[in-house]
């Protein structure tokens, strides 16, 4: 099983780890567009960048970080990302067989696994960079192929990033109160739910699997027609 999480725009500064090296990444068959972002990123001047990533002269240190893709310092990816999910799944007190079954969507690496070395990094799924294909176009099936690979993918990215890369067979988490979308606290309750997919004593190997998982800590669920559960909250 692995457990798909969507990135966040915010990402934590710094790092004890070394500069980015693509081969010490998972999913090797992604380093190509990997590389070419990379150097993309890294040759935008800021100012031109702040338009392109549609950001404010606020974020402008995020900008900056992009500058330095090749040479900044890199932490695992599960630690970099942060932000609502982040924190409800409270990966630094996850044993290393949890971390083993995340990994995380990204807009730059495509997907990466929990423990993979990341530098900071700003780009969304919906960015454009200047004369270039969109990013969907530019990943084209190499994210589906990955992926596909897994024996069972729980994927909780948000739409932006599961267009990047479709998951056929893959299942999909619907989080509903009183029969309408939760859009507020989603994060909150997909960083809960892959908590405990991750801390479970078997890995799921299907949609009822999950679903006894959830049920037994306590969650509420709802199989849908599908590949797709519901989560009551």
């Amino acid at each position: 099983m692995l457990i798909v999480l969507p990135p966040s725009e915010t990402k934590a500064p710094g790092g004890d780890g070394p500069a980015l090296d693509l081969g010490e990444l998972a999913f090797p068959g992604l380093n190509s567009v990997r590389g070419n972002l990379v150097d993309e990123l890294a040759a935008l001047p800021v100012d031109e960048a702040l338009g392109v990533l549609k950001i404010s002269e606020r974020l402008r240190g995020e900008a900056e970080a992009n500058l330095m893709l090749r040479s900044s310092p890199t932490m695992p990816a599960i630690h970099r990302y942060t932000g609502v999910l982040f924190d409800a799944l409270d990966a630094p007190t996850l044993p290393t067989a949890a971390l083993s079954r995340l990994a995380v969507g990204s807009a730059l690496f495509g997907v990466v696994r929990a423990t993979d070395p990341i530098p900071r990094y700003r780009l969304s799924g919906g960015t454009r960079l200047p004369d270039a294909p969109t990013l969907k176009s530019r990943w084209g099936e190499l994210i589906t192929e990955a992926l596909a690979a897994e024996d069972f993918v729980v994927d909780l990215r948000s739409g932006a990033y599961q267009q990047l890369g479709q998951v056929p067979g893959a299942l999909t988490v619907r989080v509903e109160r009183e029969g309408k979308m939760v859009s507020h606290f989603n994060k909150q309750y997909k960083g809960e739910l892959a908590r405990v997919l991750a801390l479970a004593e078997e890995p799921a190997c299907g949609i009822d699997d999950v679903a006894e998982i959830a049920r037994a800590a306590g969650m509420t669920v709802e199989r849908d027609s599908g590949f797709q559960l519901t989560l009551v909250v």
